[in-house]
């Protein structure tokens, strides 16, 4: 990464120049901030089953709180997102950090499912924090480098989402599904302020507050490859979705019968995403985003007759997990890397790209909630196979 001292974008003013930490000591705080602020949204799936017996349900009946996380995310994506191409980042920061605390604090208060939906929507609406600092890490990154120094970021990201299914699940059997909530809000407020504090101080040129949202559909319209990297991850993120947020209800069932603790454990599969970010990064850079995402599809489409499979035979189901993290993973790397070097609005177009990802995703965890109910496993695996096939058959025929 370049120099610490701030630079001026277009659509910033000279500032005061604020000092940041050396390079590699930026990129790992942003990475960690990164992994303790995305876990928020996957803390609803491994406790499901804790929540339904707290609030006398059925898992299946409140499988929609995980929705409703993954929809609160892209609405918040959708509004705050966009800021990073005009709004004092520091300031920004900070500021969400606080309402996403206060909103998990709540989330592990709740007296209902209906109240918990609430507050974790609010959470998650508020928690775009890795999505504001992404930008700003490809902003200042070498050109020839660019795609690894996304790739960090990503890996600590999906290590975030690891531990919110590993670790939720165990401090869940241990301690209660509320603890969770209230642990996240401590740990997302000491991690989410401390990034704030380094990271550089611009003054913005005024102009309209959503003035980025607004421009979303021209900024789609105008960049084909911005398009195209949106509609293949929303595809990869559904099928993705679909499968992992309903694991939780196939292995927590009559099939396997595992406790929550142990179910949470199989997240330990998704460690292949933070190791396959960083290769995936250097493979970006040398080859180019399109041959990586190609390829990753076709490992996304190897995963769900395994997947399939693994309703009844537990070692098909460890090779799935393996091989739908690893595509995701790559997936993202590309298709992120490209949507941030289409435009000369980089957090625009990211705005745009992670909405459509996770609009996708939250469609189909929701979809494949009541697959689960009516179909069973294979039902979610129908999703999952549909998805894969909409988000590269869309974008192979319109050039």
């Amino acid at each position: 990464m370049p120099s610490a001292t701030t630079t001026h974008p277009a659509g910033t003013a000279p500032g005061r120049r604020s000092r940041t930490p050396a390079p590699a000591l930026f990129l790992t705080l942003i990475a960690v901030c990164s992994a303790v602020t995305a876990a928020n949204i996957y803390l609803a799936a491994p406790l499901l089953s804790l929540m339904a017996r707290d609030f006398g349900s059925t898992p299946s009946a409140v499988a929609w709180i995980a929705s409703v996380a993954q929809l609160g995310y892209a609405v918040g994506l959708l509004f705050f997102a966009p800021l990073g191409d005009s709004a004092n980042r520091r300031r920004l920061v900070a500021g969400l950090t606080v309402v996403t605390a206060v909103a998990l604090a709540a989330s592990a208060t709740a007296p209902g499912a209906t109240a918990l939906a609430m507050a974790t929507f609010v959470a998650s609406a508020a928690t775009v924090i890795p999505q504001l600092l992404v930008p700003l890490v490809a902003e200042r990154a070498p050109a020839e480098r660019r795609a690894r120094h996304v790739a960090a970021v990503i890996a600590g990201l999906f290590t975030g989402i690891v531990a919110a299914r590993v670790l939720g699940g165990l401090a869940g059997q241990a301690f209660g599904w509320r603890w969770v909530f209230g642990g996240a809000a401590a740990l997302t407020l000491v991690l989410g302020l401390a990034t704030a504090l380094v990271l550089p101080s611009q003054r913005r040129r005024e102009g309209p507050l959503f003035a980025g949202l607004a421009a979303l559909p021209s900024v789609l319209r105008h960049s084909p490859d911005l398009w195209r990297a949106c509609v293949r991850q929303a595809g990869m993120f559904g099928a993705w979705s679909a499968l992992w947020t309903s694991l939780a209800l196939l292995l927590t069932g009559p099939e396997y019968g595992l406790s929550t603790a142990a179910a949470g454990l199989f997240g330990l599969f998704g460690l292949t995403a933070s190791a396959v970010a960083p290769p995936a990064g250097g493979l970006v850079d040398r080859f180019g985003a399109a041959r990586v995402v190609r390829s990753a599809y076709l490992l996304a489409a190897v995963s769900v007759p395994l997947f399939w499979l693994g309703g009844h035979v537990l070692i098909a189901l460890f090779a799935a997990a393996i091989a739908v993290h690893a595509a995701l993973v790559a997936s993202h790397v590309a298709n992120q890397t490209l949507a941030l070097t289409a435009t000369s609005t980089p957090a625009t177009a990211n705005t745009a790209y992670v909405v459509a990802g996770f609009a996708g995703g939250a469609a189909a965890s929701a979809l494949a909630g009541y697959a689960f109910s009516h179909f069973g496993w294979g039902g979610v695996c129908g999703v999952a196979g549909v998805w894969l096939a909409l988000g590269w058959g869309v974008t192979a025929v319109r050039r």
